[in-house]
C-alpha cells in the first residue's frame, strides 16, 4: 500500500470525525439534559430519519465488511448472512415495532415492567441488555482494528490494538456528550456516505463485467478453485451434520435475534408515535434490503477480481475483502483511481463502524442506568442522576468492549455479530413476546426466561470451538470445546422460551389481569403511551 493511500485515506478519516465530533458538540450546546432528551432525542424524529438511523445502526462491519468477505470465501453460504440478517426485519415489522413503541419508554424493560414486579426484570433485562450490546461490540472493535492495520500497512498487533483503543475513546464522547440526537445525526451521515459507496462499488463490478451477472459469478466459482461447489450449498456448512446444525443455528440466531437487540429496539422511542415507529421499519427495510443486494455483489466480485487467495492472504477471516476490491476496481495499488477509491471505502467502512458502535454504547448505557441503577437504589433514580451514570456506563463498556476486541482481533466480524444476534434472541425475544401476548404471564416467568436464554448461550458459546479446541479459536492452546456448534442458537434459543414458559406455570403469583388488559390496549391503541 502507498503512501498516497495512506495519507488520503487517513485525511478522510480524520474529515469525518472532525464532522461527527462537530455534530456532537453542537448538540451538546442544544441540549436540556433531560433523560427524554439524551435516551430518546426528544422523540423530535421523523420517519425517514429515523429509518436512514435504523438503517445506519444495523448496516454494521459485519454487513460491510464482513458478509462481502464471507462470500468471497465461502460463495454461496456465505450469502446466507445477507438473506437472515434482511429477513428478520419482517419479525420487527409485525411484531414488534408498534407495540413496543406504545409500551415502552426508553428501554426494553419498559415494556416488560409494565405488567410484572419491576426490580427483579428490570435487573435480569438491564444485565441481558448489557451482555448482548458488548458482544455487538467487540465484532465492530474487530473490524476497526483489521480495517486500520490494512490501511497503515501494518499486521502486527500495536496497529490494530491502538485503533481499537481509538474507537472506544470516540464511541465513550459521542455518547457522554451528545445522547441520542447526536448518535442519530451520526448514524444518518454514515447511512448516506455507506449506501453511496456501495453503490458505486456495486455498479464499477458491473461494469467489469459488462453487467452479466451470471459471467461475475462464474468467474468466482472458476478463481475460487471449488468450481461449481462455490455456487452451491455446503462449502461452508454443508461438510457434515455438525457444520449443517450450525447453519440453522445461525439461521435462528439471525432471523429471530433482530427483534431482540437493544439498540434496534431503542431506536422506535425517537419517533413521536407507533405510526411513525412502524414508518421508520418501512424506510429501513428500503435501504437495508437494498444494501444487503448490494454485498451479494460485492462478494462474489471479490471473488471474482481479487481471488480468494489474495483476500485470505491480507485477513484469513476475510474482512478485508472489499477494501481489496475498491483498490482494484480503482486501477490496482499504483493508480490515482485505486488510491481514491481504496481511501473512500477504507473512509466509509471506519465511518460505519464509529456510527455503529455510538449506537450501542448508548443503549447498553441506558440499560445500566436506566435499569440495573435504578432498580438497585432504594429510591427510583431521578432522571437527572439516570443520565450522569449513563456516561460513566458508556465509559466501563468502552473499557469492556476494547478489550475483548483486542483479544477477537483474528475472527470474523460476521460471525461475531452472530453470536450476539443469538443471545438477543435466546433471552430478550422470549420474554418480550410472552410479556406482548401471553395473559398468565408472571414475574417468575420472565426472570427465568432471559436467565434461561442469557446462561445457555454465553456458556455454550465458552465451550464451543470458537474459544478453545482449533487452530482460529480465542485460545489455539487449550482444549475446553465440549459443545461442537459455533452458534449456541439452536440450543439456547429454545431453552429461553422453555424456561419462561416454566417459570410462569410453576409460580405461585396470580397473573395481575387488569395490568395484561392494560397492556393489551395500550399496546394495540397507543393510549397512553409516552
Amino acid at each position: 500500500m502507498t503512501g498516497d493511500q495512506r495519507t488520503l485515506a487517513l485525511l478522510l478519516f480524520s474529515l469525518f470525525v472532525a464532522i461527527t465530533l462537530a455534530i456532537t458538540t453542537w448538540v451538546s450546546r442544544n441540549r436540556h439534559g433531560s433523560a427524554e432528551e439524551f435516551y430518546a432525542g426528544g422523540r423530535l424524529f421523523s420517519p425517514m430519519e429515523n429509518g436512514f438511523a435504523i438503517a445506519g445502526d444495523y448496516m454494521s462491519a459485519a454487513s460491510f465488511l464482513g458478509i462481502s468477505g464471507l462470500i468471497a470465501l465461502f460463495g454461496y453460504d456465505g450469502m446466507l448472512y445477507s438473506v437472515g440478517f434482511l429477513v428478520a426485519w419482517l419479525v420487527v415489522l409485525f411484531l414488534v415495532a408498534e407495540l413496543v413503541r406504545n409500551c415502552g419508554r426508553f428501554t426494553l424493560a419498559d415494556v416488560v415492567a409494565a405488567r410484572v414486579r419491576e426490580r427483579p426484570v428490570r435487573i435480569a433485562l438491564g444485565t441481558s441488555s448489557v451482555t448482548v450490546s458488548v458482544l455487538y461490540l467487540v465484532a465492530q472493535m474487530v473490524g476497526a482494528g483489521t480495517l486500520v492495520a490494512l490501511l497503515l500497512g501494518e499486521r502486527g498487533e500495536a496497529a490494530q490494538a491502538w485503533t481499537v483503543i481509538g474507537v472506544g475513546a470516540l464511541m465513550v464522547i459521542y455518547v457522554s456528550l451528545g445522547g441520542m440526537r447526536a448518535t442519530t445525526w451520526i448514524q444518518i451521515v454514515k447511512s448516506v456516505l455507506l449506501l453511496g459507496g456501495t453503490v458505486v462499488l456495486t455498479v464499477l463490478v458491473l461494469m467489469r463485467f459488462h453487467g452479466d451477472f451470471d459471467r461475475l459469478l462464474l468467474t468466482a466459482a472458476e478463481r475460487s478453485g471449488h468450481g461449481e461447489a462455490f455456487l452451491a450449498p455446503g462449502l461452508k456448512y454443508g461438510a457434515d451434520w455438525t457444520s449443517r446444525f450450525d447453519f440453522i443455528s445461525l439461521g435462528l440466531a439471525l432471523v429471530l435475534g433482530t427483534a431482540g437487540l437493544p439498540h434496534i429496539l431503542s431506536r422506535f422511542y425517537t419517533v413521536p408515535t407507533a405510526r411513525a415507529a412502524r414508518r421508520s421499519v418501512v424506510w429501513a427495510i428500503g435501504l437495508i434490503g437494498g444494501f444487503y443486494l448490494m454485498t451479494i455483489v460485492l462478494g462474489f466480485g471479490a471473488a471474482a477480481i481479487v481471488g480468494p487467495d489474495a483476500v485470505r492472504g491480507s485477513n484469513a477471516a476475510g474482512n478485508t475483502a472489499v477494501p481489496l476490491l475498491a483498490l482494484d476496481l480503482g486501477g490496482g495499488a499504483d493508480s490515482t483511481g485505486g488510491t481514491v477509491l481504496f481511501a473512500v471505502v477504507a473512509a466509509i467502512a471506519f465511518a460505519t463502524i464509529l456510527a455503529v458502535v455510538a449506537g450501542i454504547t448508548l443503549s447498553s448505557s441506558a440499560s445500566v442506568a436506566h435499569d440495573l441503577y435504578a432498580s438497585l437504589r432504594r429510591r427510583r433514580a431521578k432522571p437527572r442522576s439516570e443520565v450522569a451514570v449513563a456516561r460513566v456506563a458508556a465509559v466501563g463498556i468502552g473499557v469492556v468492549a476494547i478489550a475483548l476486541g483486542l483479544l477477537a482481533r483474528d475472527l470474523n466480524v460476521a460471525f461475531l455479530v452472530g453470536l450476539a444476534f443469538a443471545a438477543a434472541a435466546s433471552a430478550n425475544l422470549p420474554v418480550l413476546l410472552y410479556s406482548l401476548f401471553w395473559r398468565d404471564f408472571t414475574t417468575r416467568g420472565a426472570v427465568w426466561a432471559v436467565y434461561g436464554g442469557l446462561i445457555p448461550a454465553v456458556v455454550l458459546v465458552v465451550l464451543s470451538p470458537v474459544v478453545s479446541g482449533s487452530s482460529e479459536s480465542l485460545f489455539p492452546g487449550v482444549d475446553f470445546q465440549y459443545f461442537p456448534l459455533q452458534n449456541p442458537g439452536l440450543v439456547s434459543i429454545p431453552l429461553g422460551f422453555v424456561a419462561g414458559w416454566l417459570g410462569t406455570v410453576t409460580s405461585a403469583e396470580i397473573p395481575d389481569e387488569a395490568k395484561h388488559a392494560e397492556t393489551e390496549v395500550r399496546s394495540l391503541t397507543g393510549a397512553g403511551a409516552v
